[in-house]
């Protein structure tokens, strides 16, 4: 009796067997795409310390921020309490800093916000100045800085306020737009 026993259960385990290996296969479950681009959270970092070269492979420009976060969809990454050092075209060295700021990729630019203040030596002048205003743009192709803002030019004790301000460093030239007011020490 249990050698039948037996021999049913092994006779059992047998058509399970082969029932479940010639069964049909199952499909493994793969989420559903809608045939659109998944979505990219794109990338961040801390304490980050960006270099953006030319096609000569010389630095254009560095740029350092306490977080910068990057918004694919839009081709920006976002900059938190940015500080940004570049060149001239004469080799004078400009610092600018910033609360926060935003990088359009693969452009050159680079806008500014919240107490912008830039510091360098004025090509053709040798005087050193500094730019203030709440926001301000570094195109570093053109090497132009511009704003459509309240803006401050402090250079050599003298001081003038305007509405806007073009600054082409290449040129050795700046255009303050409008509503521009000065005062001169002595």
């Amino acid at each position: 009796m249990i050698y039948r026993l037996i021999g049913l259960l092994g006779l059992l385990a047998l058509i399970v067997g082969v029932v479940v290996l010639t069964g049909p296969q199952r499909e493994s479950i793969a989420p559903a795409t809608s045939g659109g681009p998944l979505h990219d959270p794109g990338y961040s970092a801390l304490q980050a310390h960006l270099i953006q070269t030319g096609v000569d492979g010389h630095p254009e420009y560095t740029l350092d921020a306490a977080q910068i976060q990057q918004r694919p969809v839009e081709d920006l990454v976002e900059l938190q309490q940015v500080r940004l050092k570049f060149r001239d075209v004469s080799g004078n060295e400009w610092h600018a800093r910033a609360a926060t700021g935003e990088l359009a990729q693969d452009s050159g630019l680079v806008r500014l916000a919240g107490d912008v203040h830039v510091t360098g030596v004025m090509p053709g002048t040798d005087e050193p100045a500094e730019m203030i205003s709440e926001h301000l743009a570094y195109d570093s192709n053109a090497e132009v800085l511009s704003t459509s803002d309240p803006v401050t030019l402090l250079m050599s004790g003298r001081q003038l306020s305007a509405t806007g301000m073009v600054a082409s460093l290449k040129g050795h030239q700046v255009q303050l737009e409008s509503a521009v007011h000065g005062s001169f020490a002595p």
